[in-house]
């Protein structure tokens, strides 16, 4: 699979925002090279600008459990039965900060945990018809026996419930379909392949 392209294939002819405010949108006009090797029409799109973040799932594997957090998110108000979700820790990049300090960083102001442990799982495009967000996805040890009280920062109106669910318990909600939220099933998934790899990672074994 080509995972590689020309930038000169791509041409933005316009840029300009069109909203700022905690978020920004974006008006662009471009055109795109097609696969038959011509230009495509002039095409203009709205860009989501939200920025970059970095999600955490965080594992205790003394006690095999997983702290997830529920919070409130506007996006669904309307259109979920229940607004307030289970997930993993997650916060946008601030300049300058490297992607384990968001990681250690976000964890904290969320949970009040403190990260000891810190594994690569991937990064991913949320959704890249319309927003230029990324994500990159971690799994952090913790010890889930801290795991207590409401969380968040209070400037930025977050108001955060810790979960520590074992493992199974969080495995059989995930089959059921009741994680509805992508950074959640993607490092969930993520860890029913790998569970061995984290584990010995966390423990300080080789292989």
């Amino acid at each position: 699979m080509n995972t590689q392209y020309n930038y000169s294939d791509v041409k933005i002819l316009q840029q300009q925002i069109v909203y700022q405010g905690h978020f920004q949108l974006e008006q662009w006009k471009v055109q795109f090279r097609l696969f038959n090797g011509r230009w495509s029409e002039t095409q203009t799109r709205e860009v989501f600008e939200r920025g970059e973040a970095v999600g955490v799932l965080l594992f205790d594997t003394n006690s095999d459990q997983l702290v997830l957090i529920e919070q409130f998110r506007v996006g669904i108000a309307k259109k979920a039965k229940n607004p307030w979700l289970m997930e993993i820790v997650a916060g946008v990049i601030n300049k300058g900060e490297s992607l384990e300090q968001v990681a250690r960083r976000e964890t904290l102001e969320e949970t009040g945990l403190t990260i000891t442990n810190l594994l690569p799982i991937c990064e991913y495009w949320v959704s890249p018809g319309g927003s230029s967000e990324r994500i990159y996805l971690f799994c952090g040890q913790v010890n889930a026996q801290l795991a207590q009280g409401i969380h968040g920062v209070a400037e930025e109106g977050e108001d955060i419930r810790l979960q520590a669910l074992s493992l199974n318990d969080v495995y059989n909600l995930l089959e059921q379909g009741k994680f509805n939220n992508s950074s959640t099933i993607i490092a969930l998934q993520w860890l029913q392949h790998n569970e061995q790899k984290v584990r010995d990672a966390f423990l300080g074994k080789n292989g």
